[in-house]
């Protein structure tokens, strides 16, 4: 048997109670999920280090009770403190507590990092204001999203930890028709949605144009079987509606048409 100064618990004057609801369990390894968390500490720390030390970015976090009250990311844990955290909440109107998460942007515009290339041409396919940061690292996606008032799209959850984050998400999804199913729900777009309004190359407005002021630039058969036809004033490039955008009218009617 250990004596007890040899138990590494034994470093630790208080113990806290945390518990995670709904997908701020995707952030946890498979064995908390969905259990009453012991959190070790000494002294008196900020909830927002336990929750990250247990994996959860404050990103994600919409609503902290403590000990059955609501409180904020300035409270300071105590001894015997049960913690229950939330996602944001979608269905309901939670105003009447303390809400953490940082008012919507008033436009709503992303930043996305590498790993996400191909939603970032369909958030622009659908008329979102996208920025590509794929010639950025980590600490200047967060310094332009910070400057430029952007929302941080995610597949690396560690640079929502980053203190001066106040609008970020980590998607879950790997499939890009899927991440932006995701998105859409996560932060409400479905009235937001303005299909063929940017370039999905340069992130440029584009505008409807003449089938013959383009014509001398489409391949035999887009001549033949395509009349509507849009090109981006910024890079120049012609875009046409065709059979890809039958399969996204379809994946997205309830939004679209």
């Amino acid at each position: 048997m250990k004596s007890p100064s040899s138990n590494p618990d034994c470093r630790f004057e208080s113990t806290a109670e945390f518990r995670f609801y709904e997908e701020l369990n995707d952030f946890l390894r498979p064995q908390q999920r969905k259990q009453t968390l012991i959190y070790r500490f000494n002294g008196h720390p900020g909830i927002k280090d336990p929750i990250e030390v247990l994996g959860v970015p404050h990103t994600e976090v919409d609503l902290i009770v403590v000990n059955g009250a609501s409180v904020g990311f300035g409270y300071r844990l105590k001894n015997a403190d049960r913690v229950a955290v939330y996602p944001v909440f979608e269905s309901f109107d939670i105003s009447p507590l303390v809400r953490l998460r940082a008012a919507p942007l008033r436009t709503t515009a992303f930043i996305v990092d590498v790993n996400l290339g191909k939603l970032t041409r369909l958030l622009r396919l659908f008329g979102f204001d996208t920025l590509f940061a794929d010639a950025l690292d980590d600490g200047e996606i967060v310094a332009a999203s910070v400057e430029r008032q952007r929302i941080i799209l995610t597949r690396d959850r560690r640079m929502l930890y980053a203190k001066a984050v106040t609008h970020g998400y980590w998607v879950r999804a790997v499939k890009p028709l899927d991440q932006l199913a995701e998105v859409v729900k996560r932060f409400d777009l479905a009235n937001q949605l303005k299909p063929f309004s940017r370039c999905t190359a340069c992130n440029g407005l584009i505008e409807p144009v003449e089938k013959r002021a383009v014509m001398d630039l489409l391949e035999p058969k887009t001549r033949r079987y395509y009349e509507r036809f849009y090109r981006c004033p910024a890079c120049r490039k012609v875009y046409w509606e065709g059979s890809h955008i039958d399969h996204i009218r379809q994946r997205f009617a309830e939004y679209l048409w």
